[in-house]
């Protein structure tokens, strides 16, 4: 059983100090008020401060064996969601298969290619095959496959003509 339990204006307190922290120091946070109220006290903090369970358990366990991340990093390297580009294997044959139809170039300059679709409705082809990609991430993948903006502007200057207001 619980040694002891906050006064809902401490527990107030608590959740608005742990808000402020980054994500390593409310590991350590939690688990150290965990720590102090023995046992039953990790349920009872992860549910005044709002976080899982997991998160007091892993705060101990830093604190217990004396795991750290680098004091200039708040997660371990490699840590972190790992982006969708780098994770779906099949994603650039899926967004090549989706483009295939609705791709151009510049007959000046074989490198520049561009598509006539936007990133809302590259997104929404990609919903049409079971797969959840954002805007955002379709636009990390035309920078990757070297697809440009298409600009309508004149590539080569006309020559200065002396009677050329002459016509009207």
């Amino acid at each position: 059983m619980l040694r002891t339990k906050y006064s809902e204006e401490i527990e107030k307190q608590m959740k608005a100090f742990y808000d402020s922290l980054n994500e390593k120091d409310r590991r350590r946070y939690a688990a150290i008020e965990a720590m102090k109220l023995g046992h039953g006290g990790q349920n009872y903090i992860s549910n005044v401060l709002g976080c899982h369970f997991q998160t007091v358990m892993a705060g101990i366990a830093e604190l217990t064996n004396g795991t750290e991340t680098p004091e200039d990093r708040i997660r371990k390297p490699g840590g972190g969601k790992k982006k969708i580009i780098d994770t779906v294997e099949n994603l650039d044959e899926i967004f090549f298969e989706i483009l295939k139809d609705h791709t151009a170039g510049s007959p000046m300059d074989k490198e520049i290619k561009w598509t006539n679709l936007n990133h809302k409705e590259i997104s929404n082809a990609f919903k049409l095959r079971d797969m959840n990609v954002t805007p955002h991430v379709v636009k990390q993948l035309l920078k990757k496959h070297g697809f440009v903006k298409r600009k309508m502007q004149k590539t080569v200057a006309m020559k200065d003509c002396k009677d050329r207001n002459e016509q009207f």
